[in-house]
């Protein structure tokens, strides 16, 4: 099945403390991302990099917060730029810090509510970024998309009222390792499906992942996949400041892609916390456009050997 993609850069850094993300996009426009879809026989339009709206927020109570206006720029200019993507198209966006996800997800979850289907959200990442505002000890805003778009906590009058929130219990989280004792107590709270790591080790990725892709298709909703870099083992992809060792391997990403693919459920996805400056003469960027080259039709038998 061919689709009309459109790819649209998100190179948020504000959310980080480690600068560097905003060339994320970049990245992958440079590794090939639009070629490597257009080869397998999609329509696809790159329309650009979205830029934070100017905004002058009013201050938490919590002074570790840093880069607030921006990051409120950001998030506003983020769900905009999701609600401009045609009905018919699948965006792509290209980041960019975690902190992205507050926009992309809101706007996917309004586009699912116009069509009268629940939006699910598939969050690949080593952390469960659920922090609030009081919560987060080191002010990266990155840590706190989840607790936003789902209405966990009030992120009111800094970031923008939600067009439409995230059901938690329409979440599945797969690869966590680093969470700390606040977002377990919050995950334990929750209707969040989630796998860690050790049941990965344990039981493997095939029953929770088709459990989750079941629910989805009898629910007949649409599907936001967030994908951090860090969800990867630093090993095969180091360009990310908030490296955590065990993370997913070559085969075990590529086999996640792999089933999204044969749901035909993915309508939106997020390239989440590249970072270029990390990286080692582009291979993580390489290795982010080869997945999601899978999650868009490319087959085992489609690869050529590398050099």
């Amino acid at each position: 099945m061919t689709r009309d993609i459109t790819l649209i850069g998100a190179p948020v850094e504000t959310g980080a403390w480690r600068r560097g993300c905003l060339m994320g996009p970049d990245a992958l426009r440079t590794a090939g991302l639009a070629r490597a879809l257009r080869e397998l026989g999609h329509d696809v339009t790159d329309a650009g990099d979205v830029a934070p709206i100017a905004a002058e927020v009013k201050p938490t109570d919590n002074p570790a917060i840093r880069d607030l206006d921006l990051c409120a720029g950001w998030v506003r200019a983020l769900q905009e730029a999701g609600n401009r993507v045609a009905a018919d198209a699948t965006p792509i966006f290209m980041g960019g810090d975690h902190l992205m996800a507050a926009g992309t997800v809101p706007a996917m979850a309004a586009r699912a509510e116009a069509a009268g289907k629940p939006l699910f959200v598939l969050w690949l990442d080593a952390h469960p970024d659920i922090h609030d505002f009081v919560s987060t000890e080191s002010g990266n805003l990155h840590g706190t998309p989840v607790a936003y778009f789902t209405g966990r906590s009030d992120f009111a009058p800094q970031f923008p009222d939600l067009p439409a929130a995230v059901d938690p219990a329409n979440i599945c989280m797969i690869g966590l390792r680093s969470v700390d004792p606040y977002e377990k107590a919050a995950l334990a709270a929750s209707p969040i499906d989630v796998t860690d790591m050790r049941a990965i080790d344990e039981h493997g990725l095939a029953t929770p992942l088709r459990a989750f892709l079941d629910r989805v298709e009898a629910a007949d909703g649409h599907l936001h996949v967030s994908f951090d870099v860090d969800f990867l083992d630093p090993a095969i992809a180091p360009a990310v400041g908030t490296t955590v060792p065990g993370g997913a391997t070559f085969r075990e990403a590529h086999l996640v892609m792999e089933w999204l693919h044969d749901s035909g459920r993915v309508t939106s996805l997020d390239l989440a916390e590249l970072n270029p400056f990390l990286d080692e003469r582009g291979r993580t960027a390489l290795l982010m456009v080869d997945f999601v080259a899978s999650l868009f039709g490319k087959s085992v038998l489609d690869r050529p050997n590398r050099s």
